[in-house]
């Protein structure tokens, strides 16, 4: 259920919510809404299909986010405290609505699918690290997202069509992110910020220790500027100018080194 391609590089690549599958026997307790899984980061796979031919690594589960979020604390602490919450096991999509029909989980069943599909996905991105780290002396962590342009119970108006974050910083040596951001700035068709709404969810805030060799960094990107936010259906010419812009910002990446 863990797609994993080994690197050449010190980039590794996570895509913790593009997976789309429900086990049956959690499928069978969710509303028919639930089961198309809207809040999937659609299609962020095929954005960034150029990079695997670069020799970076790569890390995409086949299971949804609402079975288990990859890209939260295994304790479900609040990445964003006094904001809402979405949960290690969500029992709610982005706007609210409930996910289930039948019994939502339980203390016991989120502690079997933290176990059961968060751990594996975990240990897998720690060898990917590991094994940059051994290679190159260091590792370039992306944790690659997408979300709706606007979902008002998480925040206000629209967000820019690229959001990095870095943990306020924490997560990467400042060139890197300075790098990054430049990039974007030699460009006019997309709106960027750095450590605005998204500052990093737990991949980034975890791995991300430029002391340790790891310097890491989220991008989350706008759908609608790159698909039809009413479907999930891909169209490679509509998301071109976008891609050639995350060409852009990976080579930043691969150019980097630490010190």
């Amino acid at each position: 259920m863990i797609e994993v391609h080994a690197g050449s590089t010190p980039l590794v690549i996570s895509l913790p919510h593009v997976g789309r599958d429900l086990p049956a026997d959690i499928a069978a307790r969710m509303t028919p809404a639930a089961r198309a899984v809207p809040d999937t980061d659609w299609n962020v796979e095929r954005l960034y299909a150029f990079a695997r031919p670069l020799g970076c690594a790569w890390l995409q589960p086949g299971l949804s986010r609402y079975v288990v979020d990859l890209n939260r604390p295994p304790d479900d602490a609040a990445l964003y405290p006094g904001q809402v919450s979405t949960g290690l096991c969500p029992t709610q999509s982005f706007d609210g609505v409930a996910l289930y029909c039948a019994a939502e989980p339980d203390a016991a069943e989120i502690a079997a699918r933290r176990e059961q599909y968060w751990a594996p996905y975990h240990a897998a991105l720690r060898a990917l690290l590991d094994a940059a780290i051994a290679r190159h002396g260091y590792a370039v962590l992306l944790d690659a997202h997408s979300i709706r342009a606007e979902v008002p119970r998480l925040f206000a108006g629209r967000l820019p069509d690229i959001n990095v974050g870095t943990n306020a910083g924490a997560s990467c040596a400042p060139a890197l992110s300075a790098a990054v951001m430049a990039r974007l700035a030699r460009q006019a068709a997309f709106g960027s910020v750095l450590d605005g709404r998204f500052k990093g969810g737990y991949i980034t805030r975890h791995y991300g220790q430029p002391a340790r060799g790891v310097h890491a960094l989220q991008i989350e990107l706008v759908q609608a500027a790159y698909m039809d936010e009413s479907g999930s259906d891909f169209d490679a010419l509509r998301a071109a100018p976008l891609v050639a812009v995350l060409e852009d910002v990976v080579g930043a990446l691969l150019s980097f080194r630490p010190g």
